[in-house]
């Protein structure tokens, strides 16, 4: 779904950014949002990730920072390293649901000061291969690693060159998918299908089909709602693993870590944004609360706005101690 350093790389990502309101492309290294450091208003600019969790996050804050605070708010969808460079100028306030980008924590947080740890989303973040829960049940061996190559010709489809498949969303992602087939010495060819949207259409027709899939996948993520899956076990994450990986992502040989997701604020916003500020300090939600509204965003085809305020609606005792 996106770059999470070379460790938590998970969902789709776009090279621009485009209005929340559709107004047309921006690129943020050089132009900000119109209500960014809007002199004497009461604004707020949220970065909003390509997959629908992150703008789950961010319709509920805008929502409520309209409707209960008084804010103007605008949102663009950026890259995630470059949303830290905007966060860092001023461009965004904001960042919501961050996976994890040391280099960026180490550069802008802790060296230059101009971007403020949030806190905590709430949300437990991980990635990793699955297979359908009515495959896994057929054949319980599947969900060791050490077993996929027996399953290769089960899993092989006409894209992927007579290995089996291993689907994953956009070429655009950073995974370490390809090492790990590599290291693994798996008998599988890593197959793309375009965005989170076309990755998740294609599971639910080989759901709807009950043919058997291995896929890359994360949470959370609303789909597991509707289409049960089962992790297969990769070697465990350790902290060689990690160091090997990130001095060389192509030595990767072990699994994706779990990941707690955190919120940044532009330090200048995070010290005279008032309201808005100490708002987005206190979101703190569930993945059962983020999941929900991503589903009727992204399968009930509602408005963000509309699924934000039936979220709203049904969960006034939650969003309630966000408010200063």
């Amino acid at each position: 779904m996106r770059k999470r350093t070379r460790w938590t790389a998970a969902a789709a990502t776009v090279a621009a950014l485009a209005t929340a309101t559709g107004c047309g492309a921006a690129d943020m290294t050089k132009q900000a949002s119109p209500y960014a450091n809007a002199a004497g208003a009461k604004t707020v600019t949220l970065s909003v990730q390509s997959w629908v969790g992150a703008r789950a996050n961010a319709s509920v804050a805008k929502y409520l920072l309209e409707k209960e605070l008084g804010y103007r708010v605008d949102t663009v969808q950026v890259d995630e390293v470059p949303a830290w460079d905007a966060l860092s100028q001023g461009r965004v306030d904001a960042i919501l649901e961050d996976w994890g980008h040391p280099d960026q924590v180490e550069r802008y947080v802790k060296d230059k000061k101009t971007v403020t740890d949030g806190g905590d989303l709430g949300v437990t973040g991980h990635i990793g291969w699955w297979v359908p829960k009515y495959f896994a049940d057929a054949h319980p061996d599947v969900l060791d690693w050490k077993n996929l190559n027996k399953y290769a010709s089960s899993l092989r489809t006409p894209e992927s060159g007579g290995k089996g498949q291993l689907l994953d969303g956009s070429p655009s992602y950073v995974t370490n998918d390809k090492a790990l087939v590599k290291n693994l010495k798996l008998d599988y060819g890593i197959v793309f299908a375009g965005s989170e949207a076309a990755q998740i259409t294609q599971i639910k027709q080989f759901a709807k089909e009950k043919r058997p899939f291995l896929t890359y996948w994360y949470e959370p993520q609303w789909l597991f709602n509707e289409v049960p899956l089962v992790e297969v076990k990769l070697p465990p994450h350790t902290q060689d693993c990690e160091k090997k990986g990130t001095a060389d992502p192509s030595t990767i040989d072990c699994a994706y870590p779990t990941t707690s997701l955190k919120k940044y604020l532009n330090t200048g916003f995070a010290k005279k944004g008032g309201d808005a500020a100490r708002f987005l300090r206190n979101f703190h939600w569930t993945k059962s609360d983020q999941n929900e509204v991503a589903q009727m965003i992204a399968e009930e085809k509602l408005s963000p706005e509309t699924a934000a305020e039936r979220w709203v609606d049904r969960h006034r005792d939650v969003w309630r101690k966000w408010l200063p």
